[in-house]
Parts: structure tokens; sequence; C-alpha cells
């Protein structure tokens, strides 16, 4: 159970990507009064928990409603999660996006989609399959999600010293590097998924 969580802690890690938030966060709160950083981040990670929550309790039934097997979902996340990784390692994924005058940067961009990211929104529909796993380990995964939002919060309140230290270029390093391992968990889920395409093609 103990490595399970630990895999998930990872999963969630690379996906809602606490490290990269920082980038984005300083590059959204520059020029506004230091008093408004902790509120923007409180409720920058507030909303994001909300979103990931909604997916975490509904996902599994919007997938049911659909008719979508967990294995054409898996696939289909696995290519969104490798998308999503290849932009973090090409330089994409960073805070180079501009805010127009009236945006509330706590929803966009840092909530979403930063935070609260269709990878992590696809990765932790998949880890509280409800096919797979019963509530107490659905809850147990919300506890880990909760656990990765609050690294990014405090990162993002750090924000200014952390940048200083490792500098955009640090930042940029540990964002690719996170890319890469997002790019494997997605290749593996695509894998794992055919895997069971064919073992329910020879059960039949």
């Amino acid at each position: 159970m103990t490595s399970e969580l630990f895999e998930q802690f990872v999963i969630l890690w690379v996906v809602i990507d606490p490290i990269g938030t920082i980038p984005v966060f300083v590059a959204v709160t520059a020029g506004r009064p230091a008093a408004e950083h902790r509120k923007i981040a409180a409720e920058a990670a507030l909303i994001a928990a909300l979103v990931l929550g909604f997916f975490l309790v509904l996902g599994q039934f919007l997938i049911d409603a659909l008719g979508i097997s967990l294995p054409a979902f898996q696939i289909a996340g696995g290519l969104v999660l490798f998308l999503f990784a290849l932009t973090m390692i090409f330089g994409t994924h960073d805070g180079g996006m501009g805010l127009r005058e009236g945006d509330y940067p706590a929803i966009f961009p840092l909530a979403v989609p930063s935070l609260a990211s269709p990878g992590a929104m696809l990765a932790i529909v998949l880890l509280t399959d409800n096919n797979r796993f019963s509530v107490p380990e659905q809850a147990a995964t919300a506890a880990v999600m909760l656990a990765v939002i609050a690294f990014a919060f405090l990162f993002m309140l750090a924000a200014g010293p952390i940048l200083r230290t490792i500098r955009r270029s640090g930042a940029a390093i540990v964002s690719r590097v996170m890319g890469i391992i997002l790019a494997a968990v997605a290749t593996d889920n695509v894998i794992e998924a055919i895997r069971q395409l064919i073992a329910t093609w020879h059960a039949v």
C-alpha cells in the first residue's frame, strides 16, 4: 500500500508539477503588491483542488455514462499525457502566457491549466477507477492529491526565493526532467491498456 501511494504521489507530482508552477506564478504576479501573492496562491490551490476533486468524484461516472471502456480511456489519457509531457520537455509549458486586463491569475493560468492540467484531470480519473480501487483507496488518492497541491501552494509562496536560487534556467531543467518522467508514465499507461485489450480478445 505504501509503495502504491508513493507511486501515485510521483505520478500526481509530475502531472500537477508544483515546481513548474513557480515561473508561472512569478510571471502572473509580477508588478502586484506582495500582499496579493499569498491570496492568489491560496485561491489557485483551492480552485485546482476543487477542479481535480470534481474529476475524482464524477470522472468515472462520466466515463460510464458515455460508454467508454477503461482501456480506451487509458490509451486516450496516455496519449494526452504524452503530448503534455512533450510541451514540458520542449518548453511550451511555462510562464510565458500573457494576461489581459480583467483576467484573474488565480483561475487562469495558475489553477487551470497550470495545476489542474488536462494531464492531471485524466490521471486522477485513472488513479480512482471504481472498477479497480475501493472507496478507502480512492480517499487515500485524494489525500495524496491534496498533499501535492499543498506543496504547490508552498512553492508558490516561496516562488521568489526559489527562483532566485535555481533561476529560470534551473526551473526549466527541472520541468523538462519531469516531462521525461511523465512521458514514460504515459507510455506505460498505453502499453498496459493494450495488454488489457489483448487479454480481453484472447478471453473471447
